[in-house]
């Protein structure tokens, strides 16, 4: 189950998902689902087509399955899906 407390261990394909504040302007504003994740992107699938956004300078506004919504810096995401997924996050 993801919850805010373990949501960087756990994988974002399919997920609701926002950037809500970005270095690029016109990043803002952008959401949908996510379609794919790799080290340094998240691709964001919107009503219309497929979204490339680099996750450094980004924060991104994650939907929760329960519905609750949680902020991540985009910089702490910066390394392979499967490698943040199996990694011990101090706290």
């Amino acid at each position: 189950m993801i919850t805010p407390q373990n949501i960087l261990r756990h994988e974002f394909t399919g997920l609701d998902v926002r950037v809500e504040q970005a270095q690029n302007q016109y990043l803002n504003g952008i959401s949908g689902l996510v379609a794919m994740e790799t080290r340094n992107m998240i691709f964001i699938k919107t009503e219309t087509e497929v979204k490339k956004v680099a996750k450094k300078g980004v924060i991104f506004r994650f939907t929760l399955p329960s519905g609750k919504r949680v902020d991540v810096t985009g910089t702490v995401l910066i390394m392979a899906p499967e490698k943040r997924i199996s990694m011990r996050i101090k706290r």
